[in-house]
């Protein structure tokens, strides 16, 4: 980890997760400065670089160069969105710890009225999306409804319409450091942990440049992880079910022996058995994918990997007494890039 002693603590900190967000960067860190300086605060840019393939890392590292306020992690390789926003907020300093997204759909503009919230006595302000510019029908339609569903089915409150965007106080960062779950939605973390909590309300911007990084698939996975992270419903539907198709076998039978005793031979035939046993043995094994989705978060904590991996980290303050918890920092050699000064490296 690399370090300048003469480093003090900063105030506020912005935790940004990067991914292939060579077109943004520049952007991004402008709006940034233009507003923060506004604050009259200390502050630091964090950027999680989640192994981009492109020109990001290059970008972030002459901005660190020309602006220590901006620090830099550098993942061993793509660790995903949440991990990313995980790492981001282990590695902060800040009293308070802004997140949002680098494609500039969460305007910095925004975080003005977090800090007034914050300043206010409010330990986590989340923002709520009142609007999505650019967002297709169907995507606005699904996330709405999975929204709600989560709403229903969970036992805490997690806002409606809201996304990672937020500021959250010192001591909630560092209750969540506690929380090290592998699967992770992070927004439903900072619900879970309490204190108190008010929403704003914004208007989500078009994407600046690039393509999302959320396609379809990305969201299944991430709808998956709430659910499973906070419910128990899932696996309470099999349960659910189970007695009620016992109820209606029941209820089957006492017909089918009063129709045959009647003479009635309605039920003759092989078509209504198949029917039945693909219909029960189609929902057990529906409960079986859900059963084994449980069990593979089971089975990936019981491992006990380390949820990410910093291959080297730039203009880091080494703090011994906020040790990160069951991640790895791998021992760098002086970075070998000409445009970056040799700093003194600690591991």
């Amino acid at each position: 980890m690399t370090g300048s002693g003469a480093q003090t603590r900063p105030t506020l900190s912005i935790v940004v997760p990067i991914w292939n967000e060579e077109a943004v960067i520049p952007e991004l860190y402008r709006r940034v400065v233009a507003i923060m300086d506004q604050t009259g605060e200390s502050w630091e840019l964090v950027c999680v670089n989640d192994g981009s393939s492109d020109r990001s890392l290059e970008l972030l590292l002459d901005l660190h160069a020309r602006d220590p306020r901006v620090k830099v992690l550098d993942f061993s390789r793509n660790f995903g969105h949440q991990i990313a926003i995980t790492a981001g907020t282990d590695f902060a300093q800040g009293d308070a710890v802004i997140v949002m997204d680098a494609d500039l759909q969460d305007p910095p503009e925004t975080v003005l009225r977090m800090i007034e919230q914050w300043r206010a006595g409010y330990e986590v302000v989340y923002a709520r999306r009142i609007s999505r510019l650019g967002e297709t029908k169907f995507k606005l339609l699904t996330a709405g409804l999975f929204y709600r569903l989560l709403q229903r089915i969970t036992d805490i409150h997690i806002p409606l319409d809201t996304g990672d965007f937020r500021l959250m106080d010192r001591r909630v960062v560092l209750a969540m450091r506690h929380l090290r779950e592998q699967h992770r939605f992070m927004r439903g973390l900072s619900s879970w942990v309490g204190f108190r909590q008010i929403g704003i309300e914004y208007e989500r911007a078009e994407r600046f440049a690039g393509e999302t990084k959320y396609p379809l698939r990305k969201m299944i996975k991430l709808a998956t992880s709430a659910i499973t992270g906070f419910s128990y419903v899932p696996l309470q539907l099999a349960t659910y079910l189970g007695f009620g198709m016992a109820t209606l076998s029941l209820l089957g039978i006492l017909v089918t022996i009063i129709l045959r005793l009647s003479g009635n031979n309605f039920f003759l035939g092989q078509a209504t058995t198949l029917v039945s046993v693909l219909f029960l043995g189609g929902v057990q094994l529906i409960f079986l994918g859900i059963i084994g989705e449980y069990l593979g978060r089971i089975y990936d904590e019981v491992k006990g990997r380390p949820l990410y991996i910093v291959s080297r980290a730039y203009g880091f303050i080494p703090d011994e007494s906020h040790a990160i918890p069951r991640s790895v920092i791998l021992p760098a050699e002086p970075p070998n890039h000409a445009h970056v000064p040799h700093e003194k490296q600690a591991t």
